[in-house]
């Protein structure tokens, strides 16, 4: 029953998506983050239907060229550079057939970005895409965080089966990325209501649901007893009290919850937290460590890195302390560096650094402006996001995730969403101004949406 539920899902939606592309990269994103064939047991385990989605977003756009919108702003030719040099490592590796076939997976999460991008036009699809985003996660969140509570936070809470994220650090760190999300849409219930199947929500209970979900997915992130996700939550809380009016308020309530959810957890969790102080006795730290010492040695003797089969035998006897110490790289920093060398490094890290600071441009951007104070509040809870990813991605390998980049095409949706809305008020003005030359400009968006109403 599930997989027929799940597959009748998806044709429903693959069938609308043939006048929308919007809905076609919905569902794109959902298969990739949520992977819910892989939740059944029957035939739609093995279904292709990211391929399927792929297929379905590009005809789509194919037949429908007035809904596509390309970019390429900044930092999209960072990202594409990226690529480009991503390429040409491969071309290099010490395993290029192994090296290759990886390549081919990184593409298709990276380039798939621009199409994607491309079909997102208005606050309403913006809206429903962060929607998408966080519910492929937060489900695993509300459903991790419930087990922690019913277990006493006693056994780990894992991912969804044959994913990226199956791991529990890796569902950890997903899961508080996706917390600032959660929180921006709580903070935005009464424009949710204008998107389908929400509108049916009555408001108080959509915004108790979300606030709910942001607890249970931070107590699934606890209960995976992952000591990045940790750092990773701090970091992130840290950066929310320094922006919050409210420091000391937030502060008690941080302590409060802090002691309380420390009182909750096992001893085993606890010890398990406590390792981040004696990493020197905790043979995990070490594996780390021995992994970061040889990704350091391979880009020092390698301008092109090793390429991305790095967790080999053969290359960890010829570049590691402990040559019998195999495993990944356990840092999105560390696994760029062995296999695309410094020069992927430097890419990879202005890539996120720009990022960032086109976030803080669209803050600044939409200050002041009571209309767009929905896009105002998305870019400061991005950047949440964004930490919280480099901090706890520091200590796992996770690179080519596509969650975290679809931030960026959060934010360059957005971007353009409100360029257009200030273009059009700044038009509306200058007509004003024209018609009636005493009454000054004003810096208000139009209230009602009209001929020159903006498109957010």
């Amino acid at each position: 029953m599930r997989d027929i539920a799940i597959v009748m899902l998806f044709a429903s939606g693959a069938v609308m998506a043939l006048r929308r592309p919007y809905i076609a990269a919905l569902l794109w994103v959902w298969v990739g983050l949520m992977n819910p064939h892989r939740l059944g047991w029957g035939f739609a385990y093995s279904l292709p239907l990211a391929m399927i989605a792929a297929g379905t977003l590009f005809f789509s756009m194919l037949i429908n060229p007035e809904q596509v919108r390309w970019t390429m702003r900044f930092p999209v030719p960072l990202l594409l550079t990226f690529v480009g040099w991503m390429g040409i490592t491969t071309a290099l590796a010490v395993f290029p057939d192994e090296s290759f076939e990886k390549y081919i997976f990184v593409l298709k999460v990276l380039l798939m970005l621009l199409p994607v991008a491309a079909v997102i036009r208005t606050r309403e699809e913006i809206l429903g895409f962060i929607v998408v985003v966080t519910g492929s996660l937060a489900f695993f969140g509300i459903k991790g965080g419930i087990f922690t509570a019913l277990t006493g936070g006693g056994s780990r809470v894992w991912g969804p089966p044959a994913s990226v994220i199956e791991g529990n650090n890796e569902l950890a760190v997903a899961l508080i990325i996706t917390v600032p999300l959660l929180y921006y849409l709580a903070t935005q219930s009464t424009l949710l209501r204008g998107l389908p199947f929400i509108s049916k929500i009555p408001e108080k209970w959509s915004k108790r649901f979300l606030y709910g979900a942001m607890f249970l997915c931070l107590l699934s992130a606890l209960g995976s007893h992952s000591r990045g996700a940790l750092l990773a939550m701090i970091a992130m809380g840290s950066v929310l009290w320094w922006r919050s009016k409210s420091k000391l308020a937030l502060f008690v309530v941080a302590m409060i919850v802090g002691v309380m959810a420390i009182a909750f957890m096992p001893e085993e969790w606890t010890t398990r937290m406590n390792t981040i102080q004696t990493y020197e006795e905790d043979d995990s730290a070490q594996g780390r460590i021995n992994a970061w010492t040889m990704a350091v040695n391979i880009a020092n003797g390698n301008l092109t890195g090793a390429g991305f089969v790095t967790d080999s035998p053969i290359i960890y006897q010829k570049y590691a302390p402990n040559p019998n110490f195999v495993i990944v790289a356990h840092s999105i920093y560390f696994q760029v560096l062995g296999e695309h060398g410094y020069i992927g490094l430097f890419l990879y890290l202005a890539f996120w650094i720009a990022t960032y600071s086109l976030a803080g441009r669209l803050a600044k951007l939409t200050v002041g402006h009571e209309q767009l104070e929905w896009a105002h509040t998305l870019a400061s809870m991005t950047k949440v996001s964004l930490i919280g990813f480099c901090v706890g991605g520091a200590f796992l390998s996770l690179a080519y995730w596509d969650m975290p980049y679809y931030i960026l095409v959060i934010l360059l949706c957005t971007e353009r969403c409100v360029q257009e809305a200030l273009n059009q008020t700044s038009n509306l003005a200058q007509k004003t101004k024209d018609i009636m030359p005493k009454q000054g400009p004003t810096n208000a968006l139009p209230t009602r949406r009209g001929q020159d109403a903006p498109l957010c």
